[in-house]
């Protein structure tokens, strides 16, 4: 009788401590358009056309309408100054993918988290699910730490390493910094696998 009755207070409490799928804001509702809204990394730069861009690929993946905000040498300092035309768009996920320019220029690292902060909020104020998209590239492990433990604050989607592995490989990138085609693939993947269970 004892081992079944500390059979379920240690069942009880595994049940109470088990960790759960952190909340998402705005999550639960029918995902249609999805805005991928970042630097060369999403905009393609290197793909050999548009249409192999993370982006692209992504609304292959995902069988969602997934339009590319992209711009090449946009920093997150920069990037909420473009938001009207995110929410023009009138999106149901905002993908941000911002930081390496800010940290090839020698901008703040703070700086970058902040404009990422406020991008989140008015994504999330907007009704849309806010994923934050952490590059993974060298020299970049303060903006990963940044970027995961605001997502984790705010309730946002957090996808970690979009070039972890690639950049490091000549054949998945087209010159020193930008994947190519296959890299890009690459990518798409790993931010499908995060965001695919609020889709």
């Amino acid at each position: 009788m004892k081992k079944i009755v500390w059979g379920i207070l240690i069942m009880g409490v595994l049940w109470w401590f088990w960790p759960t799928q952190a909340t998402v804001k705005n999550a639960g509702k029918p995902v249609q358009t999805i805005v991928a809204f970042g630097d060369s990394l999403t905009a393609g730069y290197g793909a050999g056309g548009v249409q192999n861009s993370y982006p692209a690929v992504l609304e292959r993946l995902s069988g969602k309408r997934v339009v590319n905000l992209g711009l090449n040498g946009d920093t997150a300092d920069n990037a909420p100054t473009r938001l009207p035309d995110v929410l023009a768009e009138n999106p149901d996920m905002v993908l941000i993918e911002f930081g390496a320019n800010d940290r090839i220029r020698g901008g703040s690292v703070e700086r970058a988290a902040q404009a990422v902060a406020q991008m989140v909020d008015e994504v999330q104020a907007a009704g849309a699910i806010a994923v934050v998209v952490d590059t993974g590239g060298p020299q970049m492990g303060e903006y990963t730490r940044l970027y995961k433990k605001l997502a984790k604050e705010k309730q946002a989607v957090f996808v970690p390493g979009i070039i972890r592995g690639i950049f490091n490989k000549r054949n998945l990138k087209s010159d020193m910094i930008h994947p190519n085609a296959a890299g890009y693939q690459i990518v798409a993947e790993r931010v499908y696998k995060e965001i695919k269970p609020y889709l």
